[in-house]
């Protein structure tokens, strides 16, 4: 799947030989400010991954799996603009949090908008085709994990659509704090 937004950013999903970019967009964002509040790993522990890592990673988020979806945005001059993936969860299964998973459902994680990017659509553009990619493989909803500080992200999922669940987890990098779950039902 491959879209066009207003601004001629190119939204696709990432190909297997992409996967020296995708260790890039990834080790950029793990360098944002809000880095700590938005992702799991550090970039010291990306950054010391080996190579063959990021080919597999590539390889099982690319264009053709049915697990997972990475999805970028690409701007006219070819510079990655953002990225979201999205992990197709099945019910009988725990998630990342040891929680059953009781639907069928799509898992967005690793948003990222590059920040001279950021208020140009493109978060809702990727999660346009994160949603359609799930909905095709008959997700019967779609959920994230945001940390309860970054008040931000919260504000674009909910621009988005997507609501507080009422799921709270501990933060697995610093107990003490929660992240939210938001979800967005499939529609009708």
């Amino acid at each position: 799947m491959t879209a066009v937004t207003g601004n001629d950013y190119v939204v696709r999903a990432i190909r297997p030989d992409d996967w020296e970019r995708v260790k890039q967009l990834r080790l950029d964002a793990l360098r944002d400010p809000v880095a700590h509040l938005a992702f799991l790993e550090t970039y010291d522990n990306a950054a010391s991954k080996p190579d063959s890592f990021w080919q597999d990673r590539a390889v099982g988020s690319g264009v053709g799996s049915t697990t997972a979806q990475q999805f970028i945005a690409e701007a006219p001059d070819g510079t990655w603009a953002g990225s979201v993936t999205v992990l197709m969860e099945e019910p009988g299964t725990q998630d990342w949090a040891g929680n059953p998973v009781e639907r069928r459902q799509g898992h967005a994680v690793g948003v990222f908008v590059r920040p001279e990017h950021r208020g140009s659509g493109l978060i809702e553009a990727l999660f346009t085709a994160g949603l359609a990619w799930a909905w095709q493989r008959d997700a019967e909803r779609m959920r994230l994990f945001v940390h309860e500080d970054n008040h931000r992200a919260q504000r674009a999922y909910r621009r988005i659509g997507f609501a507080p669940s009422g799921l709270v987890v501990v933060f697995s990098k610093d107990e003490s704090v929660n992240e939210r779950e938001f979800v967005l039902e499939r529609p009708s």
